[in-house]
This record gives C-alpha cells, structure tokens and sequence, in this order.
C-alpha cells in the first residue's frame, strides 16, 4: 500500500503551491525539498518578482495569469499577509522590439487596460528614465511585485496546516514506477505514493535526464543605492521591463533599505551545474547589468549594495512544462520555467492538483506537453 497519495519533490515555488492546492482538498501529501524551503540555491528567492498580465513572451499566458492573480489575492487571505504589491509596470523599449510588440500583441489580443506612451512624454512621467526619442512603452496598471520568499513560505504554512507533511534537507536520488504508484528513493529512505510531482526546478535535468531537453543558465540580481532615491520610491516609480542594445533588463523601486534591483533577462547566458555554479558577483556580472543602468537610468547607477546568483532551467522554446511522463503516467513533471514562472506559482500548483485528481484540468496547457520535444 502507498504510504501518501502524493510525493512533490522540491518545495520552490511551483512545489510548495502544489502541496497547498494538494492537501487543501485532502489528499495525503509529503513533500520533500533538498534545502529548506525558502532557500537561495535555485530559482525562487531574491526578496521579489514580477508579476504583470500583458505577456510579450505570448499572448496565450494571459488566461493562465488572469487565474494566478486570483489565487494569489486568495493565498494572500488565507495567509493574513500582503504578497501581491501593484505599482503599474512601464515596458520599454524600440517599437519594433520583441518586449514591446509582444506586450502590445497581448494586451490587445485580450483587450488588457494598457496605456502607449512616446520616450519624451514617459520621462516627464518617470525623471529618472533616459531613453531614446524612438522609443515607446507599453504602461499597464496592473504589473507589480511579489514577495517571494514570504509568498513560498505562505503555500507550505497553510499546506501543513491542511495536514501536508514537508521533510526538509533530504535529497532525491530516483524516482520511479512502482506498481500502480511511484518510489521516491532519497538518502532518508524510500517512500511510495500513487503519484509523484516533480518540480525540482534546476536538479530536475540530473533527477531525470531523459524526460526532455534541458539546461541550467546561471541568472545574477543585484541591488544598486541610487543616487537620488526619491525618484524610485514605490508611488513614484513602478516594475519595469527595458529593452535596449544592452538585452531585456528588468527591475523594481526602491524598497526599505534593500537598494534597487535590477537584472538582465539571461544575463550572460552561461550554462552552469547547479550544485558547482558560481554564487558569488563578479566585476563581469556588474557590468552585464550596469551597462543598460548607466546608459537608462543614470540615478540608479549607485554603489552595488548586494547581489545574488539564480538558477533558470530552460527548455528550447522558453515554455513550462506540465506533462505527465509518457512511460509512467503516475510521474508529473512540473515547470522547468525558464525565467518566468513565478507568477505563475499559484495556478501552476491548481493544475497540478487537477491532473492528479481527475488527470486533466480546466486550464489550457496544451503547449506546455511533453511531446513538442519529439
């Protein structure tokens, strides 16, 4: 007999909003997480992240974050804690750019509340923007912020409180079938379930190689004083998303002491290993992200105050994955996000319940299956 209806394997944030959607409708979960949930070795901590609805990346996610907002509000009830801040998000860049006509493709595609905004009249707006008189944003009202290692923290509490079992500190070494269920095989034990959840995020390509063609990409998130920090306050500054020669750069206000953060969407791009990656900011790293910095936001371009490494596991074409595995349907593999898919976390984790309770879900996940990789 299986001892737990369900094993999620990694407690991020796609894992740990599986095991409260999972428990909330009774199901016996154990979760098992190599670190300790919150932890800054993968792809779920850095104080913040982005949430916004007109999605340049493809107008299909935009019913997926219609959801997630929702479930986010309601985590945020059951919590008794703010973890969605709005701020607005300006999206800017060269008209013909990718961040921005795939941002206007999605707003008018689902009819999003979004403003166009020419350079010259968008620094009038934002003083602390420099941009070239070509360039155009995308200003949306409903962008923000959320907090991450709170928001991860939030979907375990009330996982447990629905009676989920979460075993910190314990590596998974294989997964595999198991009569009509699975076995997790870990060096704590072995435990077995009639399914298993697999969102290992960057240990996913090592716990299973063959499941599809993946890689590692080291990301860096460093937080700059300004120079003149008025002009990033919360109600003077939102979210935003820059293109330039520099890449996609992406950032935040100014929040308490913390510095603005800012970072480069892929930064240098380095295929890394995820237990040997380099954590620490190097002179290189800094310039990859001060580069867009000095040249955009002059006022920013302050003392480095921190910074931190991330982890983005990517698949060829940018999307999740939320599959079960063709050989061993009991197996669900879980959002190898590629760089954005936080905010997708709370929706992520309601279709994972849905394909373990009836092997199917409401949501249209067409593109994220398995078989798009042959």
């Amino acid at each position: 007999m299986a001892d737990h209806d369900v094993i999620v394997i990694g407690a991020g944030a796609m894992g740990s909003a599986a095991l409260y959607h999972l428990s909330r409708r009774g199901l016996r979960v154990l979760g098992l997480e190599r670190f300790e949930p919150g932890h800054d070795r993968g792809s779920s901590h850095g104080l913040t992240r982005i949430i916004r609805l007109g999605y340049f990346e493809d107008p299909a996610y935009v019913p997926l974050l219609h959801r997630t907002y929702t479930l986010w509000r309601e985590l945020e009830t059951a919590s008794c804690q703010q973890l969605l801040h709005v701020t607005g998000i300006a999206e800017m860049g060269p008209p013909d750019g990718e961040l921005v006509r795939g941002t206007l493709r999605s707003a008018e595609q689902h009819g999003l509340p979004h403003e166009v905004v020419a350079a010259d009249a968008l620094q009038q707006r934002l003083p602390a923007l420099r941009l070239p008189d070509h360039y155009i944003a995308v200003l949306q009202p409903d962008g923000g912020y959320l907090e991450a290692e709170p928001a991860i923290h939030a979907h375990v509490a009330l996982a447990r409180e629905a009676g989920a079992e979460l075993r910190a500190n314990v590596t998974v070494h294989a997964v595999e079938p198991h009569g009509r269920g699975v076995q997790v095989l870990t060096d704590a034990g072995s435990f077995r379930a009639r399914a298993a959840i697999v969102a290992a995020g960057p240990w996913l390509k090592k716990l299973m190689p063959d499941c599809a063609p993946l890689r590692v990409a080291r990301q860096m998130m460093a937080w700059f004083a300004p120079k003149e920090p008025t002009l990033f306050t919360p109600d003077r500054f939102p979210v935003f998303l820059l293109e330039s020669r520099h890449g996609i750069h992406y950032g935040f206000p100014l929040l308490g002491e913390a510095g603005v953060k800012i970072a480069k969407h892929y930064h240098r791009d380095e295929t890394v290993d995820p237990d040997a990656q380099a954590r620490s900011v190097t002179v290189a790293d800094e310039d990859v992200i001060r580069a867009a910095i000095a040249d955009h936001l002059p006022a920013a371009n302050g003392p480095l105050v921190a910074a931190k490494s991330c982890l983005y596991t990517m698949t060829p074409d940018g999307h999740f994955i939320l599959d079960r595995l063709p050989h061993c349907p009991a197996i669900i593999i879980a959002s190898p996000c590629s760089g954005h898919g936080f905010k997708f976390a709370p929706v992520i984790g309601e279709i994972l319940a849905d394909l373990v309770e009836t092997g199917t879900t409401r949501h249209d996940i067409s593109r994220f299956r398995l078989g798009r990789f042959g």
